[in-house]
């Protein structure tokens, strides 16, 4: 039973997530910390942290060691085929009509429809991820990671991995 839910957990959230990743990332976390709870908010943000500064698709990864946590080696393939299926199919089924429709005033709607629904998704996921580090570690250690990582990331241009392993080195030294 747990491999048919990791697959549907998994199938859903990127049958579901259009736009990849970052429309992805909300849904899987809905699953696997609400539905199934097969992991809490602040797991799912430390997985999320780690599989960012790692190259491939987030969802793979995602999907991958969620997985393997919950069922081993077996739960990371299926959580990996239910995470490569729905693209696989989309590619499949929709690859006749893609000349048909692409300059359709639909599909330009339908796409611009999607960006501000995907802006609330990854806003709320971040504001459940700032609460919990709130929680965790407190206000002033919270605060000083996020204006030290918004400094790297957007005015001097630091790439996100070694930002990440900054933050990691900072929890070490001085969190515990």
């Amino acid at each position: 039973m747990i491999y048919l839910q990791l697959f549907w957990a998994f199938f859903v959230s990127n049958i579901l997530g259009y736009g990849g990743g970052p429309a992805s990332i909300p849904l899987i976390q809905n699953e696997v910390v609400n539905h199934y709870q097969w992991l809490t908010v602040n797991e799912f943000g430390e997985i999320l942290a780690v599989a960012n500064a790692l190259p491939s698709p987030i969802a793979t990864k995602l999907a991958g060691y969620i997985g393997y946590e919950v069922a081993g080696v077996t739960g990371a393939a299926v959580g990996l085929l239910a995470t490569v299926a729905p693209t696989a199919i989309a590619m499949i089924v929709l690859m006749n009509f893609m000349g048909l429709f692409k300059s359709a005033p639909q599909v330009k709607a339908m796409t611009q429809s999607v960006r501000p629904i995907v802006t609330v998704l990854l806003g709320t996921m971040t504001f459940e991820f700032f609460l919990g580090a709130v929680e965790g570690i407190g206000w002033m250690h919270t605060a000083i990671l996020a204006a030290a990582a918004f400094f790297l990331l957007e005015k001097w241009k630091i790439h996100p991995a070694f930002v990440i392993a900054a933050s990691m080195g900072y929890g070490i030294v001085f969190i515990r």
